[in-house]
């Protein structure tokens, strides 16, 4: 099976990677060189393009930003028609619902499998191939992409013969983390200002009736104010929340406190952190309570 991978940044990188490792015939491309290079060290081959990245695979597997950089790869780029008929699109990015569900046309229309996958998990998740993988398309497309899902991925949970509902659900689940980080920065300042510390409200919540890997996780991050290096960056999350109330509207689904994470997130960009780890969001209601 020859497969093409685009997009090597802090996910796409360890996932490649992990390919490349199990013997998987692997051409990559990345926008900057450097990281396509260092993917050749463990027998990947760099290509030049995406289109000659995609020409001749039997699967090209995207990780990209968003939805722009995914139809200027995929689309503008090429990729999508390089590829043979009966090939196979996996799209692992975040992206919209709506983009999703054209992204499947456009495939169907060039006689390509399409297989929407995007993943729960942070950078060490995704080198120690323990992600978890979100598939919606076909059975026997998501069948095909099985054997590559198994060595990026702990477990694939399977949401609807529509690839755009693996999208709606990833989107879901980063409102929940957003909802999360919110929470625990208000309930962190509401200690704080009875002179309680924050960071050890923090650590007893989540060690008890919070004690599970996102509230740990960024609970640690927000109690120690260690934002950077980003694992997911706050700009990041304020896309996708943003891309969550889209797909609401859509479905003609309230999200009310989807509306005020968005303004919240808007918040921490106004204030120059949109490049720090979305953790830092906590740093909003620190600020509001005049604790920053």
């Amino acid at each position: 099976m020859q497969v093409a991978f685009l997009g090597l940044g802090t996910m796409g990188a360890p996932m490649a990677a992990n390919l490349a490792k199990a013997g998987v015939a692997l051409r990559v491309w990345n926008r900057s060189e450097g990281p396509a290079a260092r993917l050749a060290e463990v027998g990947a081959e760099p290509a030049a393009s995406p289109a000659e990245a995609a020409h001749g695979a039997d699967v090209l597997i995207a990780m990209l930003a968003d939805d722009a950089a995914t139809k200027a790869v995929l689309l503008d780029g090429g990729a999508l028609e390089a590829l043979a008929p009966g090939a196979l699109l996996v799209n692992m990015a975040t992206v919209a619902v709506a983009f999703g569900a054209s992204l499947a046309d456009q495939a169907e229309r060039c006689g390509v499998a399409y297989v929407a996958a995007p993943v729960l998990g942070r950078v060490n998740v995704a080198e120690a191939g323990e992600l978890n993988i979100l598939a919606g398309g076909r059975a026997d497309a998501i069948d095909r992409a099985q054997p590559l899902f198994d060595v990026m991925g702990r477990k694939t949970w399977r949401f609807g013969e529509r690839p755009e509902q693996a999208n709606a659900v990833k989107l879901a689940v980063n409102f929940m983390l957003a909802s999360a980080i919110e929470t625990m920065g208000e309930a962190a300042s509401l200690a704080e200002g009875h002179g309680v510390s924050g960071a050890d409200f923090l650590a007893m919540a989540t060690s008890t009736v919070f004690a599970a890997p996102a509230y740990q996780g960024y609970g640690a991050a927000i109690a120690s104010g260690t934002f950077e290096p980003a694992g997911f960056k706050l700009s990041l999350g304020l896309k996708d929340v943003r891309l969550a109330l889209e797909a609401a509207e859509a479905a003609r689904t309230p999200m009310l406190f989807a509306a005020v994470l968005r303004d919240n997130l808007i918040d921490g960009v106004a204030h120059g952190e949109g490049d720090l780890d979305w953790a830092a969001l906590a740093k909003v209601a620190a600020r509001r309570a005049g604790r920053l």
